[in-house]
């Protein structure tokens, strides 16, 4: 997944990635991060934790629903580009198996985490070109 400038000045509606970072031999540390890309091939988050090209997270992602969220949990994360912004890193991140690709659950619970952010971003660009078309 390839990052380019234009598509991250807002994250994603309602949707967040959490990881759990090692602090030691008994300490760890559970991080949430906010969405900015996804697709069924990997997503981009921004975090100020600092990771390398190669290093892999263990992802859970999780939209918020009105009566129940929706989870995708156990996907396994490589991370592939790394871009510095301000005192934050956007993280390009390929989602990966033992095949390469995600669990048949993860997918499928991926999928419609993808359906319910495109609906979202749809009705977000209508209602801003409605605006705009209205005030002009």
């Amino acid at each position: 997944m390839q990052m380019s400038d234009k598509r991250y000045a807002i994250p994603l509606p309602d949707l967040i990635a959490r990881f759990t970072l090692r602090k030691g031999l008994f300490r760890k540390e559970r991080v949430e991060a906010h969405l900015f890309d996804l697709n069924q091939f990997g997503c981009v988050l921004k975090t100020d934790k600092v990771f390398e090209p190669g290093d892999t997270l263990g992802l859970e992602l999780e939209m918020e629903m009105p009566f129940e969220n929706l989870r995708a949990s156990g996907l396994t994360g490589l991370i592939t580009e790394r871009r510095k912004y301000c005192s934050n890193f956007f993280y390009s991140i390929d989602f990966i198996g033992s095949d390469f690709r995600p669990k048949a659950d993860s997918s499928e619970q991926l999928k419609r985490i993808r359906d319910v952010v495109d609906r979202k971003l749809n009705l977000l660009s209508r209602r801003e070109n409605t605006g705009l078309s209205a005030t002009a």
